[in-house]
Order: structure tokens, then C-alpha cells, then sequence
């Protein structure tokens, strides 16, 4: 159903006649949007899917990622994804960005592919709101948006600054580092500073995607606070 809230980008829909009143209302939503569906048996939807226990139904869409210079004039945070190697990870974080009003997240040449199927799923639709970016060096993307006037600040556990105390209401991006090794040492030196989500049990450290969610809606909150 979030795909074809961007009908352009569903190209066909597959779907099991099993009397189910979702996934009825899909493919009624598709036909009126003049999309092509096509009734197909269970053991064909298995063989569509990459799930152990297919929904019954499946979408054929086009890509949508955009070119990085989209993301130039946009206001709010971008969330800068740096060797971020978990699908499940990337596509919560997608999901959280749109949640916070990012104004889009760049997946870097050596993280994911945000079309990896965990990552799609992971991010429930997202997937098809927000401004994605991809197959980028991390150095170019860091590089052009802070030409575009952006600060570049990166989320680690070691960060200078606590995230309640950084400033992230103006023009932004924010580098996640990978999961098991944080931010590489030649990525921090290309950023303006580091920031931290402060930790008060005894929990070591966060899972990337929680962290990222409360980084992004802190930004969002600074923002909606300086209006």
C-alpha cells in the first residue's frame, strides 16, 4: 500500500487469491491506479518472494533512489550511512528518517544496497517517501553536501558532544558508521565534529539503528523547537 501511494513507481503486482480482505484491498487499490495485477498459486508467489512465509502478494517496482544534488536546497537532517553492512539496520534507519522528517538518507558505496530485501522490508514503506542516495563514496557525499552547506557531524560512542547538546537544527548530515566498528579513522577526519547519545545503565552501547532513531529525532525536535 505505500508503494502505490507512488503509483509511478509500481510497475506490476502478484498476488494469491486466498480470500483475504488486505490483500484484496491492494489489488483493488492497484487496478484503479491502472497498474497490472496477476493471480498466481502459492507455490509461484514462493518462488517470487525471498520470505520463508510469503504475505501473498508482491509488487515489481523501479528503483527510486535520486541523485544526490536533490538533496541540495532540502531542509532537515540527512542521515549519511558509512559501511553500514546490516540490511535490517539500514532499512530501520530509512524508516526512522522518515518518521523524523529527514530530508533524506544517502546509502554509501560500502554499506548495503538499500534494494536488498531485508533492508526494503525492514523499512515498511519508507522505502518509497523518502530521498534515497546511492553507490556514492562516503568522501564525495561528505563533501558535496558540505558544500551545499551543510555541517557534517558523525554519531559514535565516543562522540565529543552529548546529542542533546549539539546544535542540529540548521543544515545537517549525520555519518553512521558500521556496526561492529564505528566511524573509520580516515572518515572522522573529514567531519566538522562527533556527537554521542549518552548512555546512563550499564548497557555498553546501543544498537546502531536505536541510536540513529534518537539522533534523527533529536534533530528533529531541535528544528521543530527553533520555528
Amino acid at each position: 500500500m505505500e508503494a502505490l501511494r507512488t503509483p509511478e513507481a509500481v510497475r506490476t503486482v502478484f498476488a494469491i487469491d486466498a480470500g483475504d480482505d488486505r490483500i484484496g484491498e491492494v489489488v483493488a487499490s492497484a487496478r484503479a491506479s491502472g497498474i497490472p495485477t496477476h493471480a498466481v498459486s502459492e507455490p509461484v508467489m514462493g518462488h517470487l518472494t525471498s520470505t520463508v512465509t510469503p504475505q501473498g502478494i508482491v509488487a515489481v517496482c523501479s528503483f527510486v533512489d535520486v541523485p544526490l544534488d536533490s538533496l541540495r536546497d532540502a531542509g532537515g537532517c540527512v542521515a549519511v550511512l558509512a559501511e553500514v553492512r546490516d540490511p535490517g539496520n539500514a532499512g530501520t534507519i530509512l524508516r526512522s528518517a522518515d518518521a523524523a522528517g529527514a530530508a533524506g538518507v544517502v546509502f554509501s558505496r560500502s554499506s548495503v544496497d538499500v534494494y536488498n530485501p531485508k533492508a526494503v522490508r525492514a523499512s515498511a514503506g519508507s522505502i518509497f517517501h523518502v530521498p534515497v542516495v546511492r553507490e556514492l563514496d562516503v568522501a564525495h557525499v561528505l563533501d558535496a553536501l558540505r558544500a551545499a552547506g551543510r555541517r557534517v557531524v558523525g554519531a559514535s560512542a565516543d562522540g565529543r558532544v552529548s546529542v542533546y547538546d549539539a546544535d542540529l537544527a540548521g543544515p545537517v548530515a549525520v555519518v553512521f558508521g558500521n556496526e561492529a566498528h564505528g566511524l573509520a579513522g580516515d572518515l572522522r577526519s573529514q567531519l566538522d565534529d562527533t556527537i554521542r547519545v549518552p548512555i546512563h545503565g550499564a548497557a555498553e552501547s546501543l544498537n546502531l539503528a536505536a541510536a540513529a532513531t534518537i539522533v534523527l529525532f533529536e534533530a528533529a525536535r531541535q528544528r521543530s523547537a527553533r520555528r
